[in-house]
């Protein structure tokens, strides 16, 4: 029976919960998007996704790659994916359903070094590493979702995807996130999916991988991505929208114009997914934080992330859509 953890930040004395945005916030946050989104616009390099955008009403430059979306669309579109998400496990003891205000726990990654357990020895992570990763995630309780931790970094980067995917196939019962780093490998990945799952359309009912998806800041959906995001939509497989947003670099240095940027190239790519499929799962990503401007590093372990993730998760809650968001 598919698992449903304790709710978070509810009137009541289970989970736990961090609002930093009131409601009025949320909705400034909103309007500021839908300002931004319409404006500004999104810069689409994929000519599928741009006919995809102008025929749901967006208006497309096909010199400058800008769509610009209406607000009528964006919120259409909001409205139509769906508020709980089933990621299958292979063993259907170990579904999850990721809903609402629930909060679950998934290893991070993805890592490219290691200590080897053995020699402990400094090293580039192997697909043997993914598969040791995956099956210690795949025993571990608290663990409800199996995410790949490092990188099969002894195969061509070209097939690394479908290398990292055997791995974790063969070592991990639970649902697994995926990178697809092209159109190509993404229906290498659906086909690997739906033979496991028994077909096509037994994995379109019972999705066992979801795909991430990164847009690159600032407001921009790179051909790969909005590929994924059509093909992983019309397949029925989640596609989980990380936004990588830099406060202080690729984004504004305050809170509030991070989540702006954030949350605009979130609801353009929840957009695209709708278009190519309306009522496809999506969830609302984030591993946003900040710039050290000394060091010019991204620390993900920043207290500044921890902010950025709790007013990521009110967002996801506002619109309610599931959400993935970075600890720190």
């Amino acid at each position: 029976m598919a698992r449903r953890n304790l709710r978070a930040g509810t009137n009541s004395l289970n989970g736990l919960g961090l609002s930093i945005l009131s409601e009025d916030d949320l909705f400034a946050i909103h309007c500021a998007t839908l300002d931004v989104l319409y404006h500004t616009g999104i810069k689409v390099g994929s000519k599928e996704a741009q006919d995809l955008f102008e025929g749901g009403g967006a208006s497309v430059d096909r010199d400058t790659k800008i769509v610009k979306l209406p607000s009528y669309l964006v919120e259409d579109c909001i409205r139509s994916t769906p508020s709980t998400v089933l990621l299958a496990g292979r063993n259907s003891n170990k579904d999850f359903i990721i809903e609402g205000d629930r909060v679950g726990f998934v290893n991070f990654g993805e890592g490219v070094n290691v200590i080897d357990p053995f020699t402990k020895e400094y090293r580039r992570s192997t697909k043997q590493d993914v598969a040791n990763a995956a099956l210690l995630s795949d025993y571990l309780e608290e663990l409800d979702i199996n995410y790949r931790a490092v990188a099969a970094q002894d195969v061509s980067p070209k097939v690394q995807s479908l290398h990292n995917a055997e791995a974790l196939f063969l070592n991990t019962s639970k649902h697994f996130f995926i990178g697809a780093d092209s159109v190509e490998n993404c229906h290498k990945l659906i086909e690997m999916a739906s033979a496991v799952a028994g077909g096509k359309k037994q994995l379109k009912e019972r999705p066992i991988i979801s795909f991430n998806v990164c847009p690159t800041s600032p407001l921009q959906l790179i051909p790969d991505c909005s590929n994924v995001i059509i093909e992983g939509a019309r397949a029925g497989i989640p596609i989980n929208i990380i936004s990588m947003a830099l406060a202080g670099a690729t984004s504004p240095v305050t809170l509030a114009g991070t989540l702006v940027t954030h949350n605009a190239e979130v609801l353009s790519a929840i957009v695209l997914s709708q278009l190519a499929c309306k009522g496809a799962p999506v969830l609302y990503g984030s591993s946003t934080t900040m710039m050290d401007l000394k060091y010019t590093t991204s620390p993900v372990g920043a207290p500044e992330l921890g902010l950025i993730s709790a007013g990521v998760a009110r967002l996801a809650q506002y619109y309610l859509l599931p959400s993935f968001v970075a600890g720190g």
